[in-house]
């Protein structure tokens, strides 16, 4: 098993279409662990740790997100593994 970790932002119409939510279920769907928040400049911020190809999983989710969100980009930054995360969480 090859772990992953990788760090995203997602502009666009992103914040009040249950990106977090999504995210947060696609994530547990496919085993892989880390956080999600909304930022105050209207994108979504995540990091994900776990398998490689369950992590680039929810990285092709958030290229679309929920019905109703519009991404219009989603920087995708790969990170050194760490394994700190037990979860996957949203942060208020």
């Amino acid at each position: 098993m090859n772990s992953k970790r990788v760090h995203l932002l997602v502009e666009g119409r992103v914040q009040g279409v249950y990106f977090r939510q999504g995210m947060m279920e696609t994530a547990e769907k496919n085993n892989v662990l880390g956080w999600v928040r909304n930022l105050l400049d209207n994108k979504v911020e995540a990091i994900l740790e776990g398998n490689d190809s369950n992590v680039e999983a929810v990285v092709e989710w958030a290229r679309f997100g929920p019905a109703g969100a519009v991404v219009q980009e989603l920087q995708v930054i790969e990170e050194k593994y760490v394994g700190e995360f037990s979860d996957f969480e949203i942060h208020y």
